[in-house]
């Protein structure tokens, strides 16, 4: 495995840890506003954290290298309309997924939603076929197998389609294409840029629907501070620029199967911070998903010409 790719795969470890905890974050933070509120202010706060980062960049000249600035260093004109539709691009298809999410929990379970969400690890090889995106057949063994240790991590008893899970579902191929689209985008653009870009664009479409559908209140998000900010600063503002570094280079297939490791990381979580224990089945789920991202990882045997 060569070395960026192990560092990718790290970075990309790393942000499903983050969001893995963000989990209990999101569950408390919901007890104080609604979804839309909740997504408005911490892409708000996501985007306003990376903007001290931004300006020691610029400052610096220590913008990332990319195929519109070459070797780094500020981007020209057209580097700059790339970075802004791909920062666009980016956070329509982010606060969708985000949104059909919140939305989709009020009406099922957290199981049942956490299962169905992991099916972008599906939904991305599928529709990076019609994108001409070769996938390895050990990938899509990946694949299968990590669907199947997702399974045994969420959904307990009968499963059944209800309004939410089509929520869910919805959320899930959203998150598909985010991913598709940082994968086209990231080589093209900053990736802090990029990401200060789609949270700000996140955070005026939950804010419409904020005012539109939903009575925010300074007092009431105020009293849910410790949550919205986790949610904002590491889940938004670290997070997402990771995955956005992380995926440069990386095939968005094992990108998506090292982030659906969120979910792994969100049951431990939920383990030592809110008491709630793996039984075996979960921990055969954990077993098996890791499985999948060390096996989508391996390299492919190259066949010698006697």
């Amino acid at each position: 495995m060569k070395t960026n790719t192990m560092k990718n795969s790290l970075l990309l470890f790393l942000t499903a840890a983050i969001w893995g905890v963000a989990f209990v974050a999101q569950s408390v933070g919901m007890d104080y506003v609604g979804p839309f509120t909740f997504n408005a202010v911490r892409f708000l706060l996501g985007g306003t954290v990376l903007i001290p980062v931004l300006l020691w960049k610029k400052k610096n000249g220590n913008f990332e290298k990319t195929e519109e600035n070459g070797r780094g260093g500020e981007t020209s004109g057209d580097g700059r309309r790339t970075m802004f539709v791909g920062g666009i691009c980016c956070g329509c298809a982010l606060s969708i997924a985000s949104l059909l999410q919140q939305l989709g929990i009020q009406y099922t379970t957290v199981a049942k939603a956490g299962f169905i969400t992991a099916l972008y690890i599906i939904i991305v090889p599928i529709l990076g076929v019609f994108f001409h995106k070769k996938v390895r057949s050990l990938v899509w063994l990946a694949v299968v197998l990590a669907v199947f240790g997702m399974y045994l991590l969420c959904i307990k008893g009968s499963f059944s389609i209800g309004k939410g899970d089509v929520l869910v579902l919805l959320c899930a191929a959203a998150f598909s294409v985010h991913i598709l689209v940082v994968d086209y985008f990231s080589p093209k653009a900053d990736g802090v840029a990029l990401s200060c870009i789609q949270f700000y664009t996140s955070s005026v479409i939950c804010g419409i629907g904020m005012f539109l559908l939903e009575t925010p209140s300074f007092q009431a998000i105020l009293s849910g501070w410790i949550p919205v900010l986790y949610a904002g600063v590491m889940s938004c503002g670290v997070a997402y620029t990771l995955q956005i570094i992380g995926q440069k280079g990386m095939d968005p297939t094992v990108a998506s199967l090292i982030l659906s490791l969120e979910s792994v990381v969100s049951l431990i979580a939920g383990w030592i911070l809110l008491g709630q224990a793996l039984n075996a089945r979960e921990i055969c789920g954990c077993i098996l998903v890791f499985a999948a991202i060390i096996l989508a990882q391996l390299p492919e045997k190259k066949h010698v010409k006697l």
